[in-house]
C-alpha cells in the first residue's frame, strides 16, 4: 500500500498496490462516497506494462521512498494532476510520468467522475534515467507549477537534480496562497518583523462565479505531511481555470490545540486572480486579526492589453488628427473665398 494523500475537494487519493505489477490501481477514498473507488488501473503504454515501483531496501544514499503521488495543478484548471515514478515489468526502465486530471470516461471510475490520463510521450521526462522522485514546484514564481525530478543521471549512476520548465500557456488564472505561523505582524520589538514560516496543517478554500455564471469553489491544504521524501508545495497554487473573475470568498482555516472549540477561520473577500496572498494569522487565536498581504503577479496578459490599449489610442490620435486637418484645410478654403468676395465687391 502506497502513501495516502490529501486532495482538494474533500477527497483523499491512495494509491493502493496488490500483487505487484499487474492489479496496481490508484483508488480514492471519501467519506460520501464507497470506501474505495478506483481511479487509476490502466498502465498500458507504448505496448509495455508499467507499475508503481515497489518498496525496496534503502540504497546506499538512504533512499527509501514508499509509494506515491505528488500533487499539483499544472495546467491550472482547478484540478489536482500529479507526477508518479513507474517502472516497466521487465525493470529495465524506471521513469516519471505525468498523470493529468481528466473526465472519467469509463465504468470503472463513473462513481468518481475523473481519472488519471497518463502522458506517455513526454520526451523531458522520458530523458531522464532513473528517475526516483519526482515533484512540482513553481521556479520562476509565475504561479506556473515547473517540475523537478531526482534521477540517477550521473556519470557514475549518482543522484541528480532536474529541473523541467513547464512552457503551457493558456488564458488560465491562479491564486497562489502561503499561511505563516503567525509570529507577530505590525506590533513587533524589533525593527525586522519575524512574520513566521509556513506551517503545516492550513486549509484553503475559495468560492467564485464562473463565466457562466455558476457557484464555484475548491479547496486544498498546505504541508499535509513532512515526511517519506514528501517534497510538497510550501504554498497552495489554486487553478481557477480560465474564469477571470475575483473571488468572492477566500476563507483561510488553521488547526486549533487539542481540547480547544474556537474556530480559527478568517474571510477575505474580492482577491484578484493571477495574484499571491502572505497571510499572517496573528495572533493564533484572534482570527479577526489577521493580516495578509497581496502581491500582483504580471503575466503576457497584462503586457498584450497595455499594447492594444496604446494602440487604440494612437490610432483614434490619427484619426482625430486627419479629421482636424481636414477642418483646418476646409477653412482655409472659406477664408480664400471669403477675400476674394470682398476684392470683387469693392471693385
Amino acid at each position: 500500500m502506497g502513501r495516502c494523500l490529501a486532495v482538494s475537494q474533500d477527497r483523499d487519493t491512495q494509491p493502493v498496490c496488490s500483487t505487484y505489477p499487474r492489479t496496481l490501481t490508484v483508488n480514492l477514498f471519501s467519506v460520501s462516497l464507497p470506501p474505495v473507488d478506483p481511479l487509476l488501473t490502466d498502465f498500458q503504454g507504448r505496448d509495455t506494462l508499467w507499475g508503481f515501483v515497489p518498496p525496496q531496501p534503502p540504497s546506499a544514499e538512504g533512499l527509501n521512498t514508499p509509494i506515491t503521488l505528488h500533487l499539483g495543478d499544472y495546467n491550472l484548471d482547478g484540478f489536482p494532476d500529479a507526477l508518479a515514478i513507474l517502472r516497466n515489468t521487465s525493470g529495465s526502465n524506471q521513469q516519471a510520468f505525468l498523470l493529468e486530471n481528466v473526465p472519467c470516461a469509463n465504468a470503472s471510475c463513473r462513481g468518481v467522475g475523473r481519472t488519471f490520463l497518463i502522458h506517455w510521450d513526454l520526451t523531458d521526462l522520458a530523458s531522464i534515467p532513473d528517475a526516483v522522485v519526482a515533484t512540482f514546484f513553481d521556479i520562476y514564481e509565475d504561479g506556473i507549477l515547473d517540475m523537478i525530478v531526482l534521477g540517477r543521471g550521473g556519470p557514475k549512476g549518482e543522484l541528480a537534480i532536474h529541473a523541467l520548465k513547464n512552457n503551457f500557456e493558456a488564458d488560465a488564472y491562479f491564486v497562489k496562497v502561503i499561511v505563516l505561523s503567525g509570529l507577530c505582524s505590525n506590533d513587533c520589538p524589533e525593527e525586522v518583523k519575524p512574520y513566521g514560516v509556513n506551517q503545516p496543517g492550513p486549509y484553503i478554500m475559495y468560492t467564485t462565479v464562473d463565466s457562466n455564471g455558476k457557484l464555484k469553489n475548491s479547496s486544498a491544504g498546505q504541508l499535509s505531511q513532512t515526511a517519506h521524501l514528501s517534497l510538497q508545495l510550501p504554498y497552495t497554487v489554486l487553478g481557477l481555470g480560465r474564469s477571470a473573475n475575483f473571488l468572492d470568498h477566500l476563507y483561510v482555516g488553521i488547526p486549533r490545540p487539542p481540547g480547544s472549540q474556537d474556530i480559527r477561520m478568517h474571510e477575505w473577500t474580492a482577491i484578484i486572480p493571477n495574484s499571491q496572498l502572505i497571510v499572517i494569522p496573528y495572533p493564533l487565536d484572534d482570527p479577526h486579526s489577521w493580516t495578509a498581504k497581496l502581491y500582483l503577479t504580471p503575466s503576457n496578459i497584462v503586457l498584450l492589453t497595455a499594447i492594444v490599449l496604446i494602440g487604440v489610442c494612437v490610432f483614434i490620435l490619427i484619426i482625430i488628427g486627419v479629421l482636424h486637418w481636414q477642418e483646418k484645410k476646409a477653412d482655409d478654403r472659406e477664408k480664400r473665398q471669403e477675400a476674394h468676395r470682398f476684392h470683387f465687391d469693392a471693385m
